[in-house]
């Protein structure tokens, strides 16, 4: 097809298209963000499950008599297990019954071998963010050493759209705290936040966008410090994302079932690092 119309014509249709487009573009661009701004307003305003008063996460798991290890979480709402009301169902509480039966890669599930006495407990605050480690890692460290400290951080600094680096700066710096102190360190990447249900599309895929980022620097710090890092969200969000009942009933936090998921997933990583602990 030929354009028609003189050149004048021409040029004055195809500026005409051209403002259109733009203006087209930018009507697009503020309504996404209009969108994204509602959503963001939504989701701050959501009812969310709260830590239960009720359940301190301290307790003693495991056979009288085997090896102690002493476990610590330290971390956000994750580390307490929020989204739970029983001990045993937190991510803690099942990895201390997995270390305390045995269970893992480094046991052979042999009678008697890997079985441990787990003394758990947890200095996580919900709502924590990577800023915060430094305080935890000082009330991890007073008293008697824990043996292996896993740390559950990430989400909190994604949805205050804190900077990847300095997130994971603050992490890898806490990491290598309890590392001097003899302590081994795991640690959960910041879990697939494109999986909760609790925010909306398309706020929900930037924030698992967002989130994969954050997850990334975090685990170079970790290496970087000494630690171990588990990529939660590659581990994880798969399952997450097809299945609603590993979320609470808020659509956020892990449910039992939740936590039990990301439990095996840690759990080769915090075996092998209590194999470490029991051979010194």
């Amino acid at each position: 097809m030929t354009a028609s119309g003189t050149p004048r014509q021409r040029s004055g249709t195809a500026g005409q298209l051209g403002r259109s487009a733009a203006l087209t573009l930018i009507a697009g661009t503020v309504g996404g963000a209009a969108l994204l701004a509602g959503e963001v307003l939504l989701a701050r305003n959501r009812r969310y499950a709260q830590p239960e008063l009720g359940l301190a996460l301290r307790s003693v798991v495991g056979r009288t008599g085997a090896p102690v290890l002493r476990l610590v979480l330290l971390g956000d709402s994750s580390a307490l297990g929020v989204g739970v009301n029983r001990v045993e169902d937190t991510v803690g509480g099942q990895l201390a019954r997995l270390l305390a039966d045995g269970t893992g890669p480094t046991s052979g599930n042999l009678a008697g071998e890997g079985h441990r006495l787990v003394h758990l407990s947890s200095v996580g605050v919900s709502g924590s963010r990577a800023t915060d480690l430094a305080t935890q890692v000082a009330r991890a460290l007073l008293g008697e050493r824990p043996d292996v400290a896993v740390i559950l951080i990430g989400a909190n600094d994604v949805t205050a759209l804190r900077r990847p680096g300095e997130t994971a700066a603050y992490l890898g710096a806490a990491v290598r705290r309890l590392r001097n102190a003899g302590v081994e360190v795991v640690v959960g990447t910041c879990p697939d936040l494109g999986a909760v249900r609790a925010i909306a599309q398309p706020l929900r895929q930037v924030t698992g966008l967002l989130g994969r980022r954050t997850a990334r620097a975090q685990s170079r710090a970790v290496l970087a410090a000494g630690g171990v890092a588990v990529d939660l969200a590659a581990e994880t969000g798969p399952v997450f994302r097809a299945d609603a009942g590993t979320l609470c009933h808020d659509g956020y936090h892990p449910s039992a079932d939740g936590y039990r998921v990301w439990a095996h997933a840690l759990l080769p990583a915090v075996a092998e690092a209590a194999a470490v602990t029991r051979q010194h």
